[in-house]
């Protein structure tokens, strides 16, 4: 964590670490008055002072948050298209949620073995690990729909892309602190979740384009047709069309190659550029040498205040994202259309992101009132979901503008939190690296959900 900035949970103490630069000791100082000019303690011949910021940083930040995006987007491509992939392929809501769980269960798997090789090998294999599972797993979904074997194929690309989830999700702290000042670091780290929310958000609206909703069953009607031979044949259109259900089958293939195709060109562009680390910090502090991997996992584990902020981020976000993820299928039985509830999701997440990225710039300038943001926030996203309860019970009249309001003041307050409990753990856990902290982080979310 950086020096120069007063820790949310602080001890008064100060630590001499290796840097990962040659010649250098860091001094981190938790104490109030702690400068640049304290950090740095010469251990050699020369002392390297020397530190940068690169314009490219942004150009790596973009290409970290389209992995964000592709990934969560492909994730949630089921649930807003649910209804229509039933019919077509005989599937039931424990099949879409099936389809969602692979994300926390690949997490499960993936968390530890990841962390590992963004803390040893560095961010860039794993980008390029996790690049390669988000491609693959599109790439299967688009072998066949055939409906005897497409429940093989869609459970096996939704694994391969759960198991690139704690890199998207629990990366951007990584990349923060390796690429961004103090002043940047959790506006860095906000921009890369919002482009997973964005990523859950356009897929909302994208599957609903390319799959739009069936005809209402319950319509039925009969009309009577005369055959030469004056023999009246009746049809009832309230049966299954089996031209419609094709028709469906190949719009759903039409999303499946559209989505390969984001995350080939993901994984392309971090293939030809994305480095491990920048020649030069963009702070003295940034420098420092975490501690060991094996290490930083048994202090982790022994860090009562991370479990603090794990607990409550992983609780909270854990269950907004599973409701996130079947919003359709919730709102189903109150007469909200697959493209209403895409709608409707897509707003949500619109709107938490430009909160999220408005209280992470707060966050970065007065951050010794991270605490307050948060109690701000939560007390906002329980009135909220308060409001929606009533409304759905018939508590208070209901009505689509209330509904509509209630859920994106939800969304907009509890997706907003993310940064800033990414920043504390952060805080709380150092000098344990950045990747594990914020992947055993998210873990925790994943866990729950």
């Amino acid at each position: 964590m950086e020096a120069d900035r007063e820790p949310l949970l602080k001890d008064d103490k100060s630590t001499v670490y290796d840097s990962i630069y040659p010649n250098q000791a860091i001094v981190i100082n938790t104490s109030n008055n702690t400068s640049d000019d304290d950090i740095l303690k010469d251990i050699g011949d020369k002392v390297v002072h020397e530190t940068k910021l690169y314009k490219r940083r942004w150009y790596i930040l973009v290409v970290f948050s389209l992995i964000a995006f592709a990934q969560g987007g492909i994730w949630n491509t089921w649930g807003p298209i649910a209804e229509a992939s039933e019919e077509a392929f005989g599937w039931t809501d424990g099949d879409i949620a099936l389809f969602a769980n692979w994300g926390p269960i690949a997490y499960l798997i993936a968390t530890f073995p990841l962390a590992w090789i963004i803390d040893v090998k560095g961010l860039r294999p794993a980008c390029v690990i996790s690049t390669f599972l988000v491609a693959a797993g599109a790439g299967v979904r688009c072998i066949t729909d055939n409906p005897d074997y497409i429940s093989w194929t869609v459970n096996i690309g939704q694994l391969l892309n759960g198991l690139a989830g704690p890199v998207a999700m629990g990366g951007p702290p990584v990349l923060s602190a390796l690429w961004f000042p103090a002043n940047e670091r959790t506006t860095a780290t906000a921009i890369n979740l919002v482009f997973n929310n964005l990523g859950l958000g356009v897929s909302f609206i994208i599957g609903p384009y390319f799959v739009p909703d069936k005809p209402d069953k319950s319509n039925t009607t009969t009309f009577n047709t005369s055959t030469t031979d004056n023999q009246s044949i009746w049809y009832n259109i309230s049966q299954i069309n089996e031209a419609r259900i094709h028709k469906e089958r190949a719009e759903i293939m039409k999303l499946m190659y559209w989505e390969c195709g984001l995350a080939v060109l993901v994984f392309l562009l971090v293939l030809v550029y994305f480095p491990n680390k920048p020649k030069l910090p963009p702070s003295i502090s940034a420098s420092a040498e975490r501690v060991d991997f094996k290490s930083g996992v048994k202090q982790l584990f022994r860090n009562g205040k991370f479990w603090l902020i794990g607990l409550t981020y992983g609780v909270s976000l854990g269950v907004y994202g599973r409701w996130q993820s079947v919003l359709d299928v919730i709102l189903k039985p109150h007469n909200i259309s697959e493209e209403q509830a895409g709608w409707l999701g897509f707003y949500s997440l619109l709107a938490g992101c430009i909160v999220t990225l408005a209280i992470a710039r707060f966050a970065d300038v007065f951050s010794k009132h991270m605490r307050l943001f948060l109690l701000f926030l939560y007390v906002g996203a329980a009135g909220s979901l308060v409001w929606f309860t009533f409304l759905i019970q018939g508590t208070i009249p209901n009505s689509q503008i209330q509904l509509y309001a209630s859920i994106i003041i939800f969304c907009m307050m509890i997706g907003s939190t993310s940064p800033l409990y990414f920043e504390m753990a952060c805080e709380a856990s150092y000098p344990v690296a950045e990747g594990v902290t914020n992947l055993v982080l998210t873990l925790l979310n994943n866990i729950v959900v």
